[in-house]
């Protein structure tokens, strides 16, 4: 389970993982909207809770969807209550559509890396353990190439980074709560708290990208 670091907060903030979760699911397959968006490209990241990661993408131009889910575990069909544990081997992960003559996949890694700390290992803000981790999962050798020269450059700089690139298999799509939840629930502490100021941030270091 997640918890949270933030000790000077006065109230009981909610952390990623402290829904107020239904149990309605998100089919994986969605017809509809493979329908709507398979003209486009397809780019995925992880880095701390989909929420946020997911807030960060379709605040940037050329971004049509980016869908909350789970990639680089073992498990099929997995839950988030399995993820939670952490024992899984997934990583919360969004899974970004996007249109090539607008946003390049360069310009995303660059969102990427611009919208969270790829320093600390398995932990994002308050939120630890490996479902956390930082991860780019390519789908071609061109991504591969250019997640790695990202990330070379970073260290030449003098910044650690923990970000393993690696091939995607599955990606997961999580359910249907998840989905918009920054967008759905502004008022949520853990989004008042963690989300939108992670957001803002981003949004102050890359302005040329938004939308």
């Amino acid at each position: 389970m997640k918890f949270l670091s933030f000790l000077l907060i006065s109230f009981s903030m909610m952390s990623c993982a402290q829904t107020d979760a239904r149990n309605s699911k998100h089919d994986s397959n969605s017809s509809e909207m493979n329908q709507s968006l398979d003209s486009l490209q397809t780019a995925y990241f992880a880095s701390g809770c989909f929420w946020c990661v997911e807030a960060v993408f379709e605040s940037v131009k050329g971004v049509q969807e980016a869908v909350s889910g789970y990639s680089g575990g073992p498990s099929k069909n997995p839950t988030y209550e399995e993820i939670c544990t952490g024992k899984s081997g997934h990583a919360e992960s969004v899974k970004v559509y996007y249109d090539s003559s607008v946003v390049s996949y360069e310009t995303l890694v660059d969102v990427f890396f611009n919208s969270h700390d790829p320093s600390t290992l398995n932990r994002q803000g308050p939120d630890s353990g490996t479902q956390y981790r930082s991860v780019i999962f390519y789908e071609t050798d061109a991504e591969r190439d250019i997640a790695n020269k990202a990330i070379k450059a970073l260290k030449k700089e003098g910044t650690k980074v923990t970000t393993t690139v690696t091939p995607l298999d599955v990606f997961w799509d999580a359910e249907a709560y998840h989905q918009d939840y920054e967008r759905n629930h502004p008022n949520q502490p853990y989004i008042r708290s963690v989300s939108i100021p992670r957001l803002n941030a981003f949004k102050a270091k890359m302005p040329e990208v938004l939308k």
